[in-house]
């Protein structure tokens, strides 16, 4: 059965990245939320290519190798894609390169939809769509053919998820650090542990994974 999925790293008072510009597009504090993240093994494989076998095998990397297992299909958000930044170039094909990290149907969500769908080397394609999330996300269903959907970020994107209950499987990377600053995960979720069984663990990094898994038939 397929499953929705939602992983987002975030700080011990609950904000993700702030301070967005053109030159930092996802955010100053970036960095410091993700680097647990980024020095795994998986990562720096996955998504660097590092084939050295360098990097972190502990807790961390556990659910970094999570991430990437059995996922059909994933869903964005226009500034996740970097319509943002990028909002008049017209060859605009996201942060990747040519060839995207995701291998699968991707769906953007963007109000300059309609547009082309957008094919890319190793199975990746970009779909744009201006619809309503339970829309989209009925078609990113199908298309993963029985794998899971990924609602690949950003937070916004995220949490429109969340707030319509269509999110089966959240993992919330809590690094030990204090932004202040940034967009708040946790508004408007309350009562999210009553529809969902909580789990957490402490990594070798400090960062705090904590995982909110659905209850059998509390889908809306």
């Amino acid at each position: 059965m397929t499953r929705v999925r939602l992983d987002l790293n975030i700080s011990l008072d609950g904000f993700t990245s702030g301070g967005q510009s053109p030159e930092q597009p996802m955010g100053e504090d970036w960095d410091r939320l993700m680097a647990s993240y980024i020095a795994t093994r998986t990562v720096r494989e996955r998504t660097f290519g590092d084939t050295t076998g360098a990097g972190t095998t502990g807790v961390d990397d556990s659910y970094a190798a999570t991430y990437f297992e059995g996922v059909g299909a994933e869903i964005l958000g226009a500034a996740m894609f970097g319509f943002h930044t990028f909002p008049d170039d017209p060859d605009w094909k996201g942060w990747w390169g040519e060839e995207p990290p995701f291998h699968c149907p991707v769906y953007v969500l963007t109000h300059t939809a309609p547009r082309p769908a957008l094919e890319m080397q190793g199975g990746t394609t970009f779909h744009f769509r201006s619809a309503p999330v339970e829309d989209v996300l009925a078609e990113a269903t199908k298309a993963a053919g029985g794998l899971d959907v990924r609602i690949g970020g950003g937070v916004s994107t995220g949490r429109a998820f969340l707030r319509a209950g269509l999110v089966d499987d959240l993992h919330a990377a809590i690094a030990p650090i204090v932004l202040g600053r940034g967009t708040q995960l946790w508004d408007d979720l309350r009562g999210l542990e009553l529809t969902h069984e909580v789990r957490s663990e402490v990594a070798e990094s400090g960062t705090i994974h904590v995982t909110f898994t659905r209850q059998d038939g509390s889908r809306r």
